[in-house]
């Protein structure tokens, strides 16, 4: 089934999602293999039916039907690695509340008290789950290893860019085994934290080094209950973003606003853009011309060679179901809108 590796023609603008998307209340409350399997089909299906070009799994294949409340972009990655911990002495829960920037945690996602390895993480596994599912390409999303770092107390390497640098050898190693369309690195937290932007981008780009397909990165200022868990500005990221090995970004816009998109001028030209359309931190559901006039003013201001892919700024695991599903359909008639085809 090679069309699961197409991405749209490079003549228009692609709808996508971030990753995330609402677990069904089904799998909640009875978490099995069979009741996942159906899941996975769902949300592949839900993007399907709403135009979606780049689909994801939902980030389902994260989920672990005997631990169904534990998954999500950190506990899945590093709690399964040698050389990580979980079990915590009050010392080092202590030790980690003391942390710049980390209030936003009540607990480390575990401390590193040797060296890290890929222990029992098995992404090429999560990745088996879903890519046979649809027609259409597939994304897969890893959290960026400089993100994982900080979740964690370091008690053997001392330093954060070393830590980072490990995590992000075991992540390179998985995903060269992944041949989605589009591999995705997320970061939600150096948006807080500029001053790691002059070394960050080399153990995102170690990941990348690894991507059989196209290499994105996910930029945003954090998503837990609706609130944003950093502050800062675009600007002071733009050295980071031109040192990446990406193909396109996927950048959080609606919420924040379209006043800094002229700063994007000064991206590396064969650096594509994606720009966020839909809101997440907000039920209202945008209308396809309110998505179609953000379109269009990115295009105004980047030129439309610069602006490759629309979609919501974040993931879509904290809305209601009903009201992602509402944005997603929004989301590809706004674009349709955009582009002349819609109604």
């Amino acid at each position: 089934m090679t069309s699961r590796l197409v991405l749209p023609e490079r003549n228009r603008v692609g709808t996508t999602v971030v990753g995330s998307y609402p677990i069904p209340a089904w799998l909640a409350a009875l978490p099995s293999a069979p009741n996942l399997a159906d899941a996975l089909l769902v949300v592949l299906k839900t993007q399907e039916m709403a135009g979606i070009d780049l689909l994801s799994d939902g980030e389902f294949s994260r989920f672990d039907v005997n631990h169904p409340d534990t998954n999500g972009m950190i506990d899945y990655f590093v709690a399964p690695m040698d050389g990580i911990a979980t079990g915590l002495t009050r010392a080092e829960l202590a030790a980690f509340r003391s942390l710049q920037g980390m209030q936003f945690r009540s607990a480390p996602a575990g401390v590193v008290r040797a060296a890290v390895g890929e222990g029992s993480l098995n992404l090429p596994a999560a990745w088996d789950l879903v890519r046979g599912l649809s027609e259409r390409p597939l994304k897969f999303t890893v959290t960026s290893p400089y993100m994982l770092a900080r979740t964690l107390l370091d008690r053997h390497y001392g330093d954060l860019r070393a830590l980072a640098a490990a995590l992000a050898e075991v992540l390179r190693t998985q995903v060269a085994e992944i041949d989605a369309a589009v591999v995705q690195v997320d970061e939600a937290n150096l948006t807080g934290n500029p001053e790691d932007a002059a070394w960050a981008h080399e153990p995102i780009n170690t990941v990348l080094s690894g991507v059989r397909g196209e290499r994105a990165l996910h930029l945003c200022f954090g998503n837990y209950g609706g609130q944003s868990i950093q502050r800062g500005e675009w600007r002071a990221l733009l050295g980071f973003l031109n040192a990446l090995d990406v193909d396109h970004l996927v950048l959080e816009f609606a919420r924040r606003g379209y006043d800094e998109l002229e700063l994007f001028t000064d991206l590396r030209p064969e650096i594509a853009l994606g720009v966020g359309v839909v809101d997440i931190k907000d039920n209202a559901v945008e209308s396809p011309d309110l998505i179609a006039s953000r379109i269009e003013q990115a295009v105004q201001v980047l030129g439309a060679e610069r602006i490759r892919w629309v979609h919501p700024d974040c993931g879509f695991w904290m809305l209601p179901r009903s009201v992602a599903d509402r944005k997603l359909h929004a989301l590809a008639a706004g674009r349709d809108r955009f582009e002349g085809r819609g109604a």
